[in-house]
C-alpha cells in the first residue's frame, strides 16, 4: 500500500489532526548504553553544546546540577525525530486508510473529499478545506475501538512505503537524533515526545523505534467512551477534542501528562514555539533546540513560509535568545540510519 502526493499541503493540515488522536520492523531497542555517543553529530559548536550542557546538569559537581528526577526531555516528533515531507506521515496514513475503505464505499466515487483521495488530486483535498480534511480524518480515526486503531497503524506501518524514497516510515527517522535520545539516557534523562500528531498513532510505534514508551508520549487527544461489546470491555473513539498539542497546547500537555517543567527541548518549527519558550522560562540549566532543515541532498530544504514544518518566528527568537540550532547539512554526518537510505527522489 503505496501513498503517493503530488506536493505538500498546507499548515491547515496540521491543525485539523485535532481528529487524530508502528509496530515497527526494526524490533525493540535495547537499554541506553552508558558508552552512547553523537557519533553522527560532526564535531563541532553544536555537538559540543550537547555534550557541555548533559555533562554540566549530571555531574553532582557542577552549579548545574540537576537530579535525575528533574531531567526531563521534551521532542517534537515530526519534523524533529522523523521526516514530515512531502505531507505529515500521519496525513498519508489517513489516505491509505480511506483509499482501502473506498472498496465497501462506491458512493466516494463522486464525494469531495473522498474523490480528491482517490484520484490522488492533494489539491482539490487541501481546496475542501478544515471541514473536507475534518471528514477524513474522522473516518479514518474514529468510531473504532483503541485496539482496532492500533492494529490498522500497526499494519499501515508495516506495509506502507514513503512516497518519494521508498522507505518504510521507520526508516525516515532521524540517526543523529536517535543517538541523541540514547545519549541523554544515558546520562539520567527521561524523554518524552511532545507532539501535535496523534497521541493514539504514536504510541504504537514510539518504544520500539525511539526507546520512547507509550507513558511518555503527549500528543493531540481525543475523548474516549468505555462499553463492553459481547461482554468485553472496549474504548471507543469519539469525533471529540480533548487535547489540539499544538503551540500554546504543548506546554498545557506537558504540565497535564507529564507534571514536571523540562529542562531540555527540542522542535523545528513555529509549532513548538511555545514548548520552547515554556522550557526555557524554568529556573537553572536550561537548553532549548531546533532542527533546521537546510539539507536537500540528503533530507529536504526548507523552514521560513513552508507550507510544512514552517520555521519563522521560533527561528528569530532563536538567534535572539541564543538557543542552540542544528544545522542539519552542517552538523549531522548522517541523517537516516543507513546510508542506503540518506538520500530521496
Amino acid at each position: 500500500m503505496k501513498t503517493r502526493l503530488a506536493r505538500p499541503l498546507g499548515l491547515a493540515v496540521a491543525l485539523t489532526f485535532a481528529l487524530g488522536a508502528c509496530a515497527s520492523n526494526l524490533g525493540g531497542r535495547p537499554a541506553p548504553s552508558p558508552h552512547a555517543t553523537l557519533s553522527s553529530w560532526q564535531p563541532g559548536a553544536t555537538r559540543a553544546a550537547l555534550e557541555g550542557f548533559v555533562a554540566r546538569v549530571s555531574d553532582p559537581e557542577s552549579p548545574d546540577f540537576v537530579p535525575a528526577s528533574e531531567r526531563v526531555a521534551v521532542f517534537d516528533n515530526d519534523g524533529t525525530l522523523w521526516a514530515e515531507q512531502p505531507a505529515y506521515f500521519q496525513l498519508l496514513f489517513a489516505v491509505d486508510r480511506v483509499r482501502a475503505m473506498a472498496l465497501d464505499h462506491p458512493e466516494w466515487n463522486n464525494q469531495q473529499p473522498y474523490q480528491a483521495v482517490l484520484e490522488g488530486d492533494m489539491e482539490a483535498l487541501a481546496a475542501s478545506g478544515h471541514e473536507g480534511l475534518k471528514t477524513l480524518l474522522a473516518v479514518s480515526h474514529v468510531g473504532m475501538t483503541t485496539g482496532e486503531f492500533e492494529a490498522q497503524v500497526r499494519a499501515w506501518v508495516e506495509d506502507a512505503r514513503h512516497p518519494t524514497s521508498g522507505r518504510p516510515y521507520t526508516a525516515m527517522v532521524y540517526q543523529p537524533m536517535l543517538e541523541l535520545l540514547e545519549y541523554l539516557r544515558a546520562h539520567g534523562f527521561k524523554t518524552f515526545i511532545v507532539s501535535g500528531g496523534g497521541i493514539d498513532f504514536m504510541r504504537v510505534f514510539t518504544e520500539e523505534v525511539y526507546g520512547i514508551p507509550p507513558e511518555q508520549v503527549v500528543g493531540t487527544s481525543i475523548e474516549l467512551r468505555y462499553e463492553e461489546r459481547d461482554g468485553e470491555p472496549v474504548l471507543v473513539r469519539l469525533p471529540e477534542l480533548s487535547l489540539l498539542d499544538d503551540k500554546a497546547g504543548k506546554p498545557v500537555g506537558i504540565q497535564r501528562y507529564i507534571g514536571r517543567r523540562p529542562i531540555l527541548a527540542f522542535g523545528n518549527s513555529d509549532g513548538d514555539f511555545e514548548m520552547l519558550k515554556w522550557t526555557a522560562a524554568g529556573d537553572g540549566a536550561r537548553l532549548c533546540g531546533l532542527v533546521r532543515h537546510t539539507d536537500a541532498v540528503r533530507e529536504w530544504a526548507y523552514d521560513r513560509q513552508s507550507k510544512i514544518g514552517r520555521l519563522d518566528a521560533a527561528l528569530d527568537a532563536a538567534v535572539e535568545r541564543e538557543w542552540l540550532v542544528v544545522d542539519m547539512a552542517q552538523d549531522w554526518s548522517a541523517v537516516f540510519p543507513s546510508n542506503d537510505a540518506g538520500t530521496h527522489d
